[in-house]
């Protein structure tokens, strides 16, 4: 299993609907299988999620977040690892927002 404990991760690319930006900087805390993180940079000021690490990597995660404009998003995301040369993860995410339009994204982050 992979373990995201202390890890930080940065967007390196997200779909225009999306609020997250290089700018955007999580730190990943782990626990067993149960994963969270606070975030916040770019149009975010802040944000947390929860989710669940399969044995592959693979990540479930649920998020809310204070966007610049003062509204609270919510949404889903899953996110799968690729473990690149470096030794370092990108996580290849499909997420959707439970508020506003509801629509869905893809997003690529890779850790610092």
């Amino acid at each position: 299993m992979i373990n995201y404990n202390n890890k930080i991760f940065k967007p390196v690319s997200n779909t225009e609907n999306g609020e997250t930006s290089n700018e955007t900087s999580f730190h990943y805390k782990q626990e067993g299988n149960i994963l969270t993180s606070e975030y916040s940079g770019g149009k975010i000021v802040k944000g947390h999620l929860i989710g669940l690490v399969d044995g592959a990597g693979n990540i479930e995660m649920r998020y809310h977040q204070v966007n610049e404009k003062g509204e609270l998003m919510t949404g889903f995301c899953t996110s799968k690892p690729e473990i690149l040369a470096s030794g370092k993860i990108r996580l290849h995410e499909t997420w959707q927002w439970t508020s506003g339009d509801l629509s869905k994204g893809n997003s690529i982050l890779e850790e610092q």
